[in-house]
């Protein structure tokens, strides 16, 4: 099995990549490298990996179409694991077209390679975020997805549409996997966690949103990755009970599936910043503000379908792994 893996420099493609070849897969690892956060963060992450014989690294866009086309030509990609985007919920409030080139061009780019190459499973990220405006709890992919509340729900949801249209027309297995809060040494550092750990260390005062009524299904990256490694033999197939009358959404007539992937336990923001003092051994200064255009109070996901579909059950508490991304943001920083 040949392996490309989207988005390879990035946190979850990189500790994604280490874990297949780990397991003695063949993997085609792309990023563009670009400069939403440190580059050289993503450049450190891949020599971890760079000289490993079961990983080739290329650098490329996903919205190159002529290069991504050539590297399905070269590589014999038999299975994709589409990871690349332009990730952020503020962002897409001041940087929308990038939004639109890595999301919707990028991805159009990869479902066509992957149906010109008959590509046998087709995994990609989705996330929380297209919940947006539902207030139900926990999240589930039986739910409504049509209110998005930034750009980048928008294109997440765009990406679900798109691929489930693959599936149909093109019989390409495809499961998308609505992320949650990914959290892990290694991380992204626009990620709360990742700036709060900096700023309590440094001293410097953390903007706390909502007045700190909120919450995350914070996910530890070990447990992301074991659930899309369980999911690669797992390729969807037609539900025969699909009903057009009452439509299930996370599944279909088509080989088209929807996962919530999370740690089915949300963990209040303030009580999350009182583990990092903690674990820090310093006290946060926090100014408490309103809430942020396109942020939600809360997320909780239903992860019945992905333990019962793939035995996945989530086995990292969240003062263990943010135990783990203290000790590492101290030795790398």
């Amino acid at each position: 099995m040949s392996i490309l893996v989207t988005g390879a420099a990035g946190f979850i493609g990189f500790h994604l990549v280490n874990r297949l070849v780990a397991k003695g897969y063949h993997v085609v690892g792309i990023d563009n490298l670009n400069d939403y956060y440190d580059v050289n963060l993503k450049r450190d992450r891949l020599k971890m990996v760079e000289n490993n014989s079961q990983f080739e690294f290329f650098h490329i866009d996903v919205a190159d179409r002529d290069k991504i086309y050539q590297l399905f030509a070269d590589k014999a990609i038999t299975t994709v694991i589409h990871l690349a985007a332009q990730a952020g919920v503020r962002y897409s409030l001041t940087a929308p077209h990038s939004y639109v080139h890595s999301n919707l061009v990028g991805f159009i780019e990869i479902l066509e390679a992957c149906k010109h190459h008959k590509v046998q499973h087709l995994i990609y990220a989705s996330s929380s975020s297209v919940y947006g405006a539902n207030t139900m709890s926990p999240f589930s992919t039986k739910d409504s997805v049509d209110h998005p509340l930034s750009l980048y729900a928008a294109t997440k949801k765009a990406n679900e549409l798109m691929a489930h249209t693959y599936s149909h027309l093109y019989h390409l297995p495809t499961t998308g996997l609505r992320f949650f809060t990914v959290y892990g040494p290694w991380g992204r550092p626009d990620m709360a966690y990742y700036s709060f750990t900096r700023d309590i260390i440094e001293g410097n005062t953390i903007k706390v949103f909502n007045n700190g009524d909120m919450s995350r299904d914070f996910t530890y990256i070990d447990d992301i990755v074991e659930g899309i490694i369980r999911l690669l033999d797992h390729p969807p197939t037609v539900n025969p009970n699909w009903d057009r009358e009452t439509p299930d959404p996370g599944s279909s007539f088509a080989p088209y599936r929807i996962y919530n992937i999370g740690n089915h336990h949300p963990v209040k923001l303030l009580d999350f910043i009182q583990l990092l003092e903690r674990l820090i051994g310093k006290k946060a200064k926090i100014e408490l503000a309103p809430m942020q255009p396109g942020d939600v109070k809360e997320t909780y996901a239903d992860i019945t379908n992905l333990q019962n579909d793939t035995g996945y059950a989530p086995a990292t508490n969240i003062e263990t792994g943010l135990a783990h991304f203290v000790d590492w943001y101290k030795g790398y920083h």
